[in-house]
């Protein structure tokens, strides 16, 4: 059941951004030129994945990311979280205040890959800085939404976040990942700038 939600959701999804796409492609290619996608690797179910975002940082930017370390404003775990990160292009700071660049990964829904809703799919890298006690959270599907990204801020200290994300496997159904869907889509049409 779990899976025809996932397809539906994100063919729901897709249909939704379908017509909002060559508006976006052409934007990023003005300011920034290709690719229009980017594929990072993240983890989910216990593998490594290649998931889609429109892009929103400048070419190289990865590159650049060992440089801005000692700005990171959640230093409290190994998530890099910089709110005025200057490798965001204008385009890329108005598709993430919108969410619209997260669409794309309704594909890998579709791939199989990552459910509508899950644990936040993390780097690779920052897996291994992870408590033993929540290392069971790489074996779940990873998910476009989840509880921690509806529950709070986008500065929910990282041991908060990683027991939302455990609570959520322990306690995962499809009446909650309902809720949670309902959730996204209203933060979504209501709160443009962030949770």
């Amino acid at each position: 059941m779990k899976r025809v939600f996932d397809i539906g959701g994100a063919l729901a999804g897709l249909l939704f951004i379908l017509p909002f796409t060559p508006f976006i492609a052409i934007a990023v290619f003005l300011e920034s030129g290709w690719p229009i996608t980017v594929k990072l690797d993240r983890v989910s179910a216990g593998r490594i994945i290649k998931i889609y975002k429109f892009r929103s940082m400048k070419k190289g930017a990865e590159k650049e990311k060992i440089n801005l370390d000692h700005l990171n404003e959640r230093n409290d775990g190994p998530l890099f979280k910089l709110k005025d990160d200057p490798r965001v292009t204008r385009v890329g700071r108005f598709l993430r205040r919108t969410r619209l660049d997260e669409f794309p990964q309704l594909i890998n829904v579709l791939k199989n890959e990552l459910s509508l809703v899950g644990p936040r799919p993390h780097e690779p890298e920052e897996m291994l800085l992870y408590p033993p006690e929540y290392w069971q959270i790489f074996l779940f599907k990873a998910g476009v939404t989840g509880i921690s990204q509806v529950s709070a801020s986008p500065y929910l200290p990282f041991k908060e976040e990683i027991k939302m994300d455990k609570h959520y496997i322990e306690k995962q159904s499809l009446s909650l990942d309902l809720k949670i869907i309902l959730k996204t889509i209203w933060i979504f049409f209501t709160k443009p700038d962030g949770i």
